[in-house]
């Protein structure tokens, strides 16, 4: 039933009680000249995200942080313009006979024929990211974007490489209307000359990181580096040159044999770089994957960056420790960042990116967008006979020239932002932004009586976060991947941060939760809004707590038992009402 005060009462099993009442934060905005006053204010903005670029100067490294020229410090959340320039097979659904782009491509002229194919690359980077992209970038929140490069774009292969136009001119564009939104792009070398990893994903002809077996791809990287640099050693846009992508993988042998010589590669790349460009940032990944920093000695420019990935892929999943990350952070004293974070799901974005800020690390999440894929920010819906072309590159028969023409045809359609899917939920988790979920297991970062209070702080959690004490603990049957959730008892409590992008609008609150054992009582304190709750249950109820308007910035959230033992899942913050105001700022494209 629906008390009179407009909250949603649950009898039996639950009891809710408001103690508090929101005070109105909104100032009346007159209705007259609004439209007028945003249009125009946007304009304004946007005109002059170049001018502040260019005000701000370019990125470098002062101790652990990035910094403009001023010295204000900037935290780079970005995300991987991945797909684009290095086409990976995984993200077009293909089976091994695509798994990276030189198969890729050929897949393409063996189904369309090899005039279609040539028509049908340069389209693709034409359309895959265009200005549309880079604006709603921007208008999403993020400040950087990392496209992953492909070296056989930019130099031919062969005994007497020539350097080619196209991959200049992509990104001449890219950085343009990066610099018009105030975005900064990050120069990934993904695929190197030869290949540093062996792997489908730098292109590798033989599998094998033929850039530490034959000296000539070597000699061929740093001439390329030196190009790159000497093109855009004047633009602060780009932040930094990203000089190898995730070298030499542990698990092929690679990294033992090779490893030793990385650092040696990174010394040369980088004297050969600073021949032509003093100013931008120079980032360094560890061997196996970004991850082994065991290679690093010492820092050997003073504009240094040094990258790792985080993915959460183990069952069941736990929020892995960076600490060793963090200890390199503190030994080089430089800054430390996340080049690649994403590829699972919202909860264990909004923990990791949490996680990251917490320790002073910026991020960049894997990729922008992908076909038919719900944990990304944009998902590309694959075209009508995708799964015949799909069939081909696991061996079954081929489909007609005329369907793979038609096929390719609309997937140059498809790939355009306009036409793909957008997953709010994936950019807010994020941001910690609602509307949203939020994980109980993602209290916050800052440690004992600030994001949590547990009776015995010397115990470790099972799941999850297995280095805090807070008890997070498996539900349901399922042995791999069992649900993860809090579990608390009297006199304990998390405390969350959410943030609102937009003002003063109603957001529906619930939390879906349970009495371990006895009845239990537990309150929800928004800032300084507390909402009592009894659970007389021990099995999940979803529990409306009614409904708050939020202004825009931070809000603190804590959940502290009152009495018993609760199970805590989530807390939803659904979106009821958008303030006139913030419904006219939030419209933006799809």
């Amino acid at each position: 039933m629906v008390s009179a005060n407009g909250i949603l009462a649950f009898t039996h099993s639950t009891q809710i009680n408001m103690t508090q009442q929101s005070p109105a934060t909104a100032r009346p905005v007159k209705k007259i000249n609004r439209r007028i006053y945003l249009s125009v204010f946007s304009i304004i903005v946007i005109a002059l995200l170049p001018l502040t670029m260019s005000a701000a100067g370019f990125l470098h490294t002062q101790a652990q942080d990035i910094v403009d020229e001023h010295g204000n410090k900037i935290m780079l959340r970005g995300v991987g313009l991945g797909n684009w320039l290095l086409p990976e097979g995984y993200m077009w659904k293909f089976g091994g006979a695509g798994d990276r782009p030189r198969k890729i491509e050929k897949i393409v002229s063996d189904l369309a024929g090899p005039e279609y194919a040539r028509h049908f690359w340069t389209e693709y980077r034409k359309n895959y990211i265009t200005e549309n992209d880079i604006r709603r970038i921007a208008e999403l929140g993020y400040n950087s974007v990392r496209p992953a490069l492909n070296a056989r774009l930019f130099l031919t292969e062969g005994d007497n490489p020539v350097y080619v136009d196209e991959g200049f001119e992509i990104l001449d564009n890219l950085i343009k209307w990066s610099k018009r939104y105030g975005i900064y792009v990050i120069l990934d070398m993904h695929g190197a000359p030869g290949g540093q990893t062996g792997q489908n994903i730098d292109d590798s002809v033989t599998d094998q990181p033929e850039l530490f077996m034959d000296k000539k791809y070597q000699d061929r990287l740093l001439n390329l580096w030196v190009k790159i640099a000497s093109r855009y050693k004047d633009e602060p846009a780009v932040a930094g040159y990203d000089l190898l992508n995730e070298p030499l993988p542990e698990r092929t042998g690679a990294a033992p044999k090779y490893k030793q010589q990385l650092e040696p590669l990174y010394h040369r790349l980088t004297e050969a770089v600073r021949t032509v460009d003093q100013k931008h940032m120079i980032i360094v990944e560890g061997a196996d994957w970004a991850n082994d920093w065991s290679v690093f000695s010492k820092p050997f420019d003073d504009n240094m960056v040094y990258q790792f990935h985080y993915y959460c892929w183990g069952q069941p999943v736990v929020l892995k420790s960076i600490q060793q990350y963090l200890n390199y952070q503190k030994r080089f004293n430089a800054p430390v960042w996340v080049g690649e974070t994403g590829e699972a799901n919202d909860a264990i974005y909004w923990g990791t990116t949490e996680y990251f800020e917490a320790s002073n690390i910026g991020w960049s999440f894997w990729p922008w967008k992908k076909m038919d894929a719900y944990n990304g920010p944009y998902s590309i819906q694959p075209p009508k006979n995708w799964k015949a072309v799909r069939a081909y590159t696991d061996g079954d028969a081929k489909p007609s020239m005329d369907v793979a023409q038609k096929t390719f045809d609309e997937l140059l359609q498809n790939i355009q932002l306009q036409n793909c899917t957008f997953r709010t939920d994936v950019v807010n988790a994020m941001f910690r932004q609602i509307p949203g979920k939020v994980a109980a297991k993602n209290y916050g970062q800052q440690g004992l009586n600030k994001s949590y209070s547990v009776k015995d702080p010397t115990k470790h959690s099972q799941y999850y976060r297995t280095a805090e004490p807070v008890p997070i603990i498996a539900d349901g049957t399922e042995r791999q991947n069992p649900a993860q959730v809090v579990q608390l008892g009297a006199g304990e409590w998390t405390a969350y941060t959410i943030n609102c992008k937009t003002p003063n609008d109603s957001y529906e609150t619930i939390v879906r939760a349970k009495a371990d054992g006895a009845a239990a009582g537990a309150q929800l304190i928004i800032d300084d809004l507390s909402c009592d709750v009894n659970i007389s249950t021990n099995a999940w109820s979803e529990i409306n707590l009614g409904t708050h308007t939020l202004a825009s910035g931070q809000h603190r959230l804590r959940w502290l038992v009152k009495r018993g033992t609760v199970q805590l899942d989530w807390l939803e913050f659904r979106l009821k009402q958008k303030s006139q105001l913030s419904a006219q700022v939030g419209a933006v494209p799809k």
